[in-house]
């Protein structure tokens, strides 16, 4: 009787994975989620959103398919469906025009962004001309700008920008910045400004925000254990971005991804340690897709390396929770 004998099955290598923590959604992003979700429990569908409520293709996508629909201005809004305004924050014309049509309206703007409107506000009222620290055309900025009279704010993105400023008065100044930068930047741009304008006045508290400095704090923490890094967030998304570029700063190829499917595994090869994390718009589900991806081809060791517990939760308009809304 003729036996046959199973060949070995070839090991795969092995691959440590440590996961960033804390990492993907801040409280300013869940709140933004449940705000849409809670609309269409309440209104119905559809329920319009100016601009996506968060830079993520997977979460604008269900959400979507729940019944939201996107898009760019206010003037695609029907005058009988409610709209949810972005967690990034918009300009003043944006709920003025909703209000002169009749809209209802909700603002998923993000608390530590309405925090930097209401400090814009407060330095204008004083007579200071605001040094505004951010990315051109993000809509964070665009919102800020758009709290104040034009022309009584100026951006600021770079270092050679601080050192070619032409300001009518270099008196009465005060810089402020938007809540997703690179922590290191920031803080040299920051005493670039100290130096060239001595009397500037600074926020009574920190721009950027918490979620942001944690997480590059993170990547930070694990950089050196790394060969590689993955970054899962939109192309869209600066504090995603601003992860990348703290590894790549470290030492550390990084790659941003969307999902699972945007792995370049011939730039990967074949590594002995990965980092993973996500940008504060990214879900959890797509970091263990990439992970499940990475078992697929590795035999993984999956490490989580916390640095610094989240507990921050803000509270969601009352309008929309079931038992006040009456």
């Amino acid at each position: 009787m003729a036996c046959t004998v199973a060949e070995p099955r070839t090991s795969l290598p092995q691959l440590r994975v440590l996961i960033a923590a804390p990492r993907g959604f801040c409280a300013g992003v869940d709140r933004a989620i449940q705000i849409v979700e809670l609309a269409l429990a309440r209104f119905g569908a559809p329920v319009y959103v100016r601009h996506e409520i968060v830079h993520n293709r997977f979460v604008v996508d269900r959400l979507r398919g729940l019944g939201a629909i996107f898009v760019d201005e206010l003037d695609e809004v029907p005058d009988d469906r409610p709209v949810v305004f972005s967690a990034h924050g918009v300009p003043k014309s944006v709920p003025a025009a909703a209000q002169s049509r009749g809209l209802s309206y909700v603002d998923a703007t993000c608390p530590l962004v309405s925090k930097v409107h209401r400090q814009a506000e407060r330095l204008i009222e004083e007579g200071r001309h605001i040094l505004f620290i951010g990315h051109a055309g993000h809509p964070e900025v665009m919102g800020t700008f758009g709290q104040v009279p034009e022309g009584s704010i100026t951006l600021v993105e770079t270092l050679e920008d601080v050192q070619n400023l032409k300001l009518a008065s270099e008196e009465n100044l005060a810089f402020l910045t938007q809540t997703t930068l690179s922590v290191d930047d920031t803080v040299a741009i920051v005493e670039a400004l100290k130096v060239r304008f001595p009397s500037i006045r600074a926020p009574r508290s920190e721009d950027i925000c918490y979620a942001t400095s944690n997480r590059q704090a993170a990547v930070k923490a694990i950089a050196g254990e790394c060969d590689r890094m993955l970054v899962i967030g939109a192309p869209n998304s600066s504090n995603s971005l601003r992860l990348a570029e703290v590894a790549e700063r470290l030492g550390v190829p990084s790659r941003l991804i969307e999902r699972a499917a945007d792995i370049d595994w011939a730039w990967l090869g074949s590594p002995a340690a990965v980092g993973i994390t996500a940008g504060a718009s990214a879900p959890e589900i797509l970091v263990r897709e990439v992970v499940d991806a990475l078992s697929n081809r590795f035999e993984v060791t999956e490490e989580v390396a916390d640095h610094s517990a989240e507990r921050m939760i803000f509270k969601l308009p009352r309008e929309l929770i079931p038992d006040q809304a009456a």
